[in-house]
């Protein structure tokens, strides 16, 4: 048994495997095929790949094993700058159509399929937009559908992110999304705050997309605005008292009661305990707790308010198909 340390990157992943490719980074050598015996064993073990050899003689003697042993060596080591992998910088989904035949650490000559990304609301996350982006992968199945949760929300309130939290800055995230997945959209839907974001994102485009790309915005006015007009929900209001819960609740229910006991409507406290998440599933007296960072979710709702996109939309050469309705959420 021997460790070496090598520098290459696994391709592909396998539990009980016959082969594996792995990407060397030397030259000229780009990708090795490893051809394994039928009864090996891949497995990661602390950081290090363990490769698990089995070969059965003809002879009586138990089957020998013997064992290699590589360490995984992040490549970027030695550089001055750490290279994020795409889960690093959002959290995401990419629903794929049943023709699509595709992954960003593919060959790099290989095109991305038709995309588009669709983002999600304040207090939202991803999994709004579920059973339609699976809808529509059916309906095009060419096609490709990236959810993702927008800073402070859902499982990217975990990654630690720089202020301000902002209109702007969540729509840098995506971009930086997008340039990891080595993906340009054709069709960018964001929902309330979504559409602002998402009409910030091509107002921020280092240079001309390279195709037409068009613009969905639901529910949203690309202007200031001041939402929770009589009859309606106010989401500062709902933050604000979203704050006043503990980080864990017993149980939906209380939090469902409380809110509609506050005003709130039915439907807004329902779609709110989406953001509840199990504390301990194994568990079933367990309680629940909150995936969202409100603090940071207070200030890009006040960034949603005032930020003020109609110049934008003035000089834009995107296709742009606005909905006002402006719930404010």
């Amino acid at each position: 048994m021997s460790t070496a340390a090598l520098n290459f990157s696994v391709c592909r992943q396998y539990t009980e495997a016959s082969s594996v490719q792995i990407r060397s980074h030397f030259r000229p050598n780009s990708v090795i095929n490893c051809k394994l015996p039928c009864n090996s064993r891949l497995f990661s073990q602390s950081g290090t790949l363990c490769i698990q050899l089995s070969a059965k003689g003809r002879s009586r003697r138990p089957s020998t094993r013997s064992s290699i042993q590589m360490t995984l060596v992040d490549e970027s080591l030695g550089r001055r700058d750490a290279i994020l992998t795409p889960s690093e910088i959002l959290a995401y989904d990419l629903v794929q159509g049943p023709l699509v035949r595709w992954s960003y650490i593919a060959d790099r000559s290989v095109p991305c399929p038709p995309t588009a990304v669709l983002l999600h609301g304040i207090l939202g996350s991803r999994k709004n937009w579920g059973t339609f982006a699976r809808r529509l992968a059916k309906e095009f199945p060419n096609w490709q559908f990236l959810l993702v949760d927008l800073r402070c929300h859902g499982d990217s309130a975990s990654i630690k992110k720089r202020g301000p939290h902002t209109v702007a800055s969540a729509a840098l995230d995506v971009l930086k999304l997008l340039g990891h997945l080595r993906v340009i959209p054709r069709v960018i839907i964001g929902h309330s705050f979504g559409g602002k974001v998402a009409l910030s994102m091509v107002d921020q485009a280092a240079k001309p997309l390279a195709r037409p790309v068009r613009v969905w915005v639901l529910d949203a006015t690309p202007g200031k605005v001041r939402a929770g007009r009589d009859g309606d929900d106010h989401p500062a209001e709902l933050i604000s008292f979203l704050n006043a819960f503990p980080n864990e609740v017993v149980s939906k229910r209380e939090v469902i009661n409380a809110l509609v006991r506050e005003g709130f409507s039915n439907d807004v406290a329902q779609w709110v305990v989406t953001n509840l998440r199990q504390t301990n599933r194994s568990n079933s007296s367990s309680g629940f707790s909150w995936m969202f960072n409100l603090d940071g979710i207070a200030e890009m709702y006040q960034s949603y308010e005032d930020t003020n996109l109609w110049y934008f939309i003035l000089i834009v050469q995107t296709s742009l198909c606005i909905i006002f309705r402006n719930k404010g959420l």
